[in-house]
C-alpha cells in the first residue's frame, strides 16, 4: 500500500466542465442513501434518543466522511458536542453499511476528480475512507456515465427516484 489512494491523475487530464455538476449530483445521492441508511441504523441502536438526535448524527457522520461542512450552525455545533460519537459511528461504517462500500468507494472517487477539476483538495475524505475500511481500493474506476447509471438504479431501488424506464428504439416502434 502507497502512501495515496489510488486515484486518477488530473483525471487523465481534464473532464468536460459540464459533467462535474451531474457527477455531483449522483455523488450526492450516495450521500443520501448513506445518510438514510444510518439514520435508520442509528435509530434502532438509540431508541431512547429523539428522531432529531438521528437525524443529526446520521448527517454528521456523512459530513465528516465527505468532507462537507453544513449550512445549518445548528448541525455543526451538534458534531463539535458530539465528537466521539461521530467518531464511533465513522468507525462502525465498514461493517454497519458494507453493501454500500462500493458505492461510496466510487462517490469518494468521483468527488475527489470533480473537486480537482475546480482546484479543491480533498485527498484527506479519501485518506479517512481508507482508514476506517470503507474505501475498496482495488475497485476499478468507473466512467461517469457508468457510475451515474449505477447511482440511479441504487437511489431507484432506495425510493429515491423513479426506475428507469427502456427508452424505444428504431425497432421497437409499432407504425
Amino acid at each position: 500500500m502507497s502512501g495515496e489512494p489510488d486515484i486518477p491523475r488530473e483525471e487523465e487530464q481534464r473532464i468536460d466542465s459540464r459533467i462535474i455538476p451531474v457527477m455531483r449530483e449522483a455523488v450526492f445521492m450516495v450521500q443520501m442513501i448513506l445518510f438514510r441508511t444510518l439514520k435508520e441504523n442509528i435509530a434502532l441502536r438509540y431508541q431512547e434518543r429523539s428522531g432529531r438526535h438521528h437525524t443529526r448524527l446520521a448527517g454528521a457522520v456523512v459530513n465528516n466522511l465527505f468532507g462537507t461542512h453544513p449550512s445549518d450552525p445548528e448541525v455543526a455545533e451538534f458534531a463539535r458536542h458530539n465528537r466521539e460519537l461521530v467518531e464511533e459511528e465513522l468507525r462502525g461504517l465498514a461493517g454497519r453499511c458494507s453493501q454500500l462500500t462500493p458505492h461510496l468507494t466510487d462517490a469518494l472517487r468521483m468527488q475527489t476528480i470533480c473537486d480537482n477539476q475546480e482546484g479543491i483538495h480533498s485527498i484527506p475524505s479519501l485518506l479517512m475512507a481508507r482508514a476506517l475500511g470503507i474505501l475498496e481500493e482495488e475497485r476499478p474506476l468507473p466512467m461517469p456515465s457508468t457510475f451515474m447509471i449505477t447511482v440511479r438504479q441504487l437511489a431507484a431501488e432506495h425510493g429515491l427516484v423513479e426506475p428507469m424506464q427502456p427508452t424505444a428504439g428504431p425497432q421497437d416502434d409499432p407504425s
